[in-house]
C-alpha cells in the first residue's frame, strides 16, 4: 500500500504541524508559492492540502483536497475521513521540518537538553536534518490529548 503524502499551502500551517505528529509525510512552507506547491505536488506525486477555492477549482480532480474549516481539529478529521487514514506513526517525523526521527541515545544527547531532562528520561530521537532533540515528556502527553478523535 502506498502512503498518502501531502504538499500543503499557508493557510493550513497548523494542520501541518498536526499530520507530521500523528506521522504523515506533508511537505510545507510559508514561503511556496503556487506554483512551488503544483511543482511539488506533480513531480513527488503528493495531494494539495489548501483553503483557497479558486486554487483548488484550477486543478485536475484527486490532486487537490480543499480544507473546509477553520479549525485545526475539524480539519485533521476531514483529511482522516477523506483519505480512510488508520495507521499513525505519532512522533515519527519532525514538526518543524517532516523529516523521519532517528533514536538516540542518552549520551547522543548529553549536551542538547536540559539536565533534568536528561535525568528524567529514557528514550530520545533526533532530526537528522535540522537537529532538533524530542523526547516523550509531559508536553507530548499534552498534545496526544489534544490529537482529534
Amino acid at each position: 500500500m502506498n502512503e498518502v503524502r501531502f504538499v500543503a499551502d499557508v493557510m493550513v500551517g497548523k494542520l501541518t504541524r498536526w499530520l507530521r505528529v500523528l506521522g504523515f509525510d506533508v511537505v510545507y512552507s510559508n514561503t511556496f508559492t503556487d506554483d512551488d506547491i503544483l511543482r511539488i505536488s506533480r513531480s513527488d506525486d503528493r495531494i494539495i492540502l489548501t483553503r483557497d477555492i479558486r486554487f483548488a477549482a484550477a486543478r485536475k480532480p484527486g490532486e487537490c483536497v480543499v480544507i473546509e474549516s477553520d479549525h485545526y481539529r475539524e480539519q485533521v478529521q476531514q483529511v482522516i475521513r477523506t483519505f480512510a487514514l488508520k495507521e499513525f506513526r505519532v512522533f515519527s517525523r519532525c514538526l518543524e521540518c517532516n523529516a523521519l526521527l532517528q533514536d538516540a541515545t542518552k549520551d547522543d544527547v548529553f549536551e542538547r537538553v536540559p539536565p533534568y531532562v536528561y535525568l528524567t528520561q529514557e528514550h530520545f530521537a533526533t532530526c537528522p536534518s535540522c537537529n532538533r532533540v524530542y523526547w516523550h515528556g509531559t508536553h507530548a502527553e499534552q498534545m496526544l490529548k489534544r490529537i482529534p478523535g
